[in-house]
Order: structure tokens, then sequence, then C-alpha cells
């Protein structure tokens, strides 16, 4: 893949640094944005894959072949075409694509440096040398209401081009650098709705549908120019500070590699629609566990038992018949503020499970215990589990603060038969308990019942023991794991789960 020196390979070397270094037709020549690839085209390619590993998107040796052999028959000054074939070469689901587009940007930059034909539109200045807001905010909405066309395109990217250069510089502590925030700040383009509402329905009979396809179509139209000033400042603040720093903090993560307790509504949803994904994966790999554990501990004495007819060559391993059944497994769920995202996740992964075990019992809390096994079916949406929760379970006291010791305490008085030598017990919570009196007692006693005992928290363990977290107590009882995003809970569930 590195290329020797056939022609077809210094071919390949020659086009990539017009499409990379030279920038695409119309860009002003510029130093390279970071140091250039060692090995020429394909050394360029390992990067990207490498970015894009590091982002939490798989891929794997074949891929990145595929890749290679894409880019061979590609026109590479045609940069949407080489998007979208190598987009087909290293995706696997289409919930990659948004991470995937911002480093491809990053990677394989539009231009570098201020675009050459950027100024064919003007932003419009008042006589005092500012900006004309007001004019500004007209033009982006004429080129807004237009019927998308690559002219159309072109003029918004121009634009968005010169907002970033003009209006969106800014002196920080390193120098001269660039903000999105800046530049769209005094436009607010999300004032424009109603006007481009009246735009995109002249003509028409102004009925409840046509309005709502309208307001949608705006708003979809508002949000895509705003991406595309946000894409703009990105490429120009990697050319100054490097694009692999860039793309720690200005491209989209993985909903797997979001922060439970900073997570966005966004990546809360695209969780929701692979939890079953993710539940299969976990199932798979519980399955592969008990087939494993089905053969049995080795019986040494049967063993040597046997081997003595053949004078212990060879030698016949002679397995204990394993004792069959599935263990119990039960589900304590802080489901207050921050963590209820978290919790109400878990349940729901941990509840597509319930083949893997003989019984499940999930149970939530705020600062009051109730069981809600029952409401976890296959007819109620994950974002309406814990809406059903709060106004069908006992969960919520008088103060209706995260309370673990009367949690647990009630929880232990309440259900007695829910914890018994054959179950499995999962504490999902951050532990924080709003200095109240974290009943250590109980939960030692929960815990010196049960089979298992592990203890779930989506905080940074770094932060247990600070402020009214009673993490660290707790962890001196019980198993504690952090579980801080979907990826490293699926990894740490199914190390746990009991066979």
């Amino acid at each position: 893949m590195a290329g020797g020196g056939s022609n077809k390979s210094r071919g390949l070397v020659s086009a990539a640094k017009r499409a990379v270094i030279a920038g695409a037709p119309g860009s002003k020549p510029a130093a390279v944005p970071g140091p250039a690839a060692e090995y020429g085209i394909s050394g360029h390619l390992v990067g990207f894959v490498e970015a894009l590993r590091a982002r939490g998107i798989p891929v794997g040796p074949s891929e990145t072949v595929d890749a290679a052999q894409v880019m061979t028959v590609l026109d590479l000054m045609d940069r949407e075409a080489l998007r979208e074939g190598l987009a087909c070469a290293v995706l696997r689901r289409t919930t990659q694509r948004a991470t995937y587009d911002g480093l491809f940007d990053l990677w394989f930059p539009a231009a570098l440096g201020e675009r050459l034909g950027a100024e064919e539109v003007e932003i419009p200045y008042k006589p005092d040398g500012a900006v004309d807001i007001i004019e500004l905010r007209k033009m982006l909405a004429e080129l807004l209401v237009q019927s998308p066309s690559p002219e159309q395109e072109r003029q918004l990217q121009a634009l968005a081009a010169q907002m970033v250069e003009q209006m969106g510089q800014y002196q920080g502590a390193s120098g001269e650098s660039f903000s999105a925030y800046q530049a769209l700040k005094d436009l607010q383009p999300e004032i424009l709705v109603a006007k481009l509402i009246a735009g995109l329905t002249a003509g028409m009979d102004n009925s409840d549908f046509d309005t709502e396809v309208a307001r949608r179509t705006a708003r979809q139209r508002i949000k895509s120019f705003r991406g595309t000033v946000e894409a703009e400042t990105r490429r120009r603040v990697a050319e100054r500070i490097g694009r692999e720093r860039v793309a720690t903090y200005g491209v989209a993560r993985q909903a797997e590699d979001a922060d439970f307790l900073r997570i966005s509504q966004n990546e809360l949803d695209d969780l929701r629609r692979s939890s079953q994904r993710l539940a299969r994966i976990l199932a798979s790999r519980l399955a592969s566990r008990r087939r494993r554990s089905r053969r049995g501990e080795i019986d040494l004495r049967k063993t040597l038992r046997k081997s003595m007819s053949t004078g212990g060559v060879p030698i016949n391993l002679i397995t204990r018949k394993p004792r069959p059944g599935r263990p119990d497994l039960v589900l304590f769920c802080d489901i207050s503020g921050s963590v209820a995202g978290f919790s109400s996740f878990t349940m729901v992964l941990v509840n597509a499970l319930r083949e893997q075990f003989s019984r499940v019992r999930i149970f939530a809390f705020v600062d009051r215990a109730d069981e809600v096994t029952q409401l976890f079916d296959p007819t109620t949406p994950l974002d309406q589990i814990t809406r059903r929760i709060f106004t069908e379970a006992d969960v919520v006291g008088i103060e209706g603060h995260s309370d673990y010791g009367s949690a647990l305490e009630g929880f232990a008085e309440k259900f007695p038969d829910a914890i018994t030598s054959r179950t499995s017990l999962l504490i999902l919570g951050d532990a924080r308990n709003n200095y109240r009196d974290p009943a250590l007692a109980t939960l030692e006693q929960l815990v010196s019942v049960a089979k298992h005992a592990y203890w779930l928290n989506p905080e940074a363990e770094k932060m247990w023991g600070t402020g009214d977290s009673a993490a660290k107590k707790y962890a001196e009882i019980i198993e504690m794991h952090e579980c801080r995003s979907a990826r490293q809970l699926t990894a740490v569930v199914g190390r746990l789960l009991p066979v």
C-alpha cells in the first residue's frame, strides 16, 4: 500500500499532493496544516484511519486496504467523491457518519488558508466600518430560501468563509485564532425562521401542513449553515494548532463514548437506538462464557488415575461435571438528576438480557426504593420508561433528594426476599448522598447475602469521596467500578455479569 516505485503509486502520490497539499481548486497556496505524512498519501490515509480509531470508529486492516484501493480508482480532485468512497470502505453504522465527516474535513480540507473566490460574496458594512447585521441577515435569508443547488451551496460556503475570516477572528493568549461563536453571535441566524417560512410558503395555500414542513425546512437549513461555519472554523484553527489537536475537541464523539453525566439529548437518543445492538453483543459474550464454563474444572485426581494406564503419555484431562443453573440478577438504580440517563439506559440494556438469567428484578429509587420490573415491556420506548417510573412507582419521598441510606434501608425492609445466595446484585449510582447517613451496615448485610455484588458508578474515580460523595465508604464494602460511557459500561457489565 505504501507503494515502492511503480508508475501507478507515483501517480497516486502526485495526485494526492495536488488534492491534499495544494488544496481544492480556488484556494490560495499555503503551508500544510501539520507535518506531512512520512509515506505520502498512503501515510496520510493511515493517519486518517488512526484518527477514526481514536474517536471510537473501529477500522481494521482490511478496511484500510479497501480504502487505499478506493483511492486508486477515484479522482482525488473530486473531494465529495473521495468522501463518499472512503465512507463506504471504513464505516459500518450510520451513527458513525458525523464523526467521520468531521475528521474527513480536517484530514482532507476543502482549502488551505483564505479561500480564493470567497470574496465574490461580500459582507455588507456600514459607513463607520462595522458589519451591517440587518443587511447580512437579509443576504443569508435570500440564500437559504433558494432551492438547494450547487451554486447555492457554493455561495453559502463562500459566505461562511467570509464570516469566519472577517467576523470570527479573535486574539487569544497563543495568538490570533478563529471562533464560530464569535462569527455567529451577532448574526443569530435562528431569528430568521419566520422570514424563511414566509419565503418557503409563498404561493402556497398556507395550510398547517405546509407551514409545518416549511418550519422544519427552515430550521434544518439554518442548522446546516451553522454547521458550515463551524466546519470552516475548524479548518482554519487546524492550520494553526494542528488537526490532531482540533480532532480531540472539535469533532463529534461516538454516542458510546459520551460521558453519561454530560451526555447531550442527541447522543442519548443515539444510545437508545443502539441499546438492542449492545444487548446482542453482551448476550453473545455471556453465551460464549457459559459454553466455556460448561466444560467444568479439571479434576486432578481422576486425571492422574486415568493416565496411569498409559504411563502418563498421553494425559487425558478429566473435568468435573458442571452444575447447571442460571443466576438471579437484581438491579438497584438511582434515577435522580444527572444519573437518570445512565441508570435508565443500563436498566434497558440489562433487561434485554433477561433470557440469560433465571430471573431479573429491577428496583429504582431517589430516596425511596420500589420495584419497576413490570414497567419494562417491549412496547415501552426507553425515553418513556423514566417518566413511567416517576408516575407509577413510589421512588420519591417528601424532599425528593438522593438519599442512598434511606433507599437501602427501605429496600431491605420492603423486599427482604429480593437478595438470596443465588442473586447477583448490581447497584447503579454516583453515591452522592447529600451528606446523609449512608446506611453502611445495611449495604454490608445485603452484600454478605448476595452471591455477587458490584457497584457501577458513572462518575470519574478521581471524584469519588469528594463533596457529598460517599463512594469511598461504599467501596470499602462493595466492589465499585467506574462506568462513565456506554462503551465502558458494556465492557464492565460483560466482564462482571455471572454465567
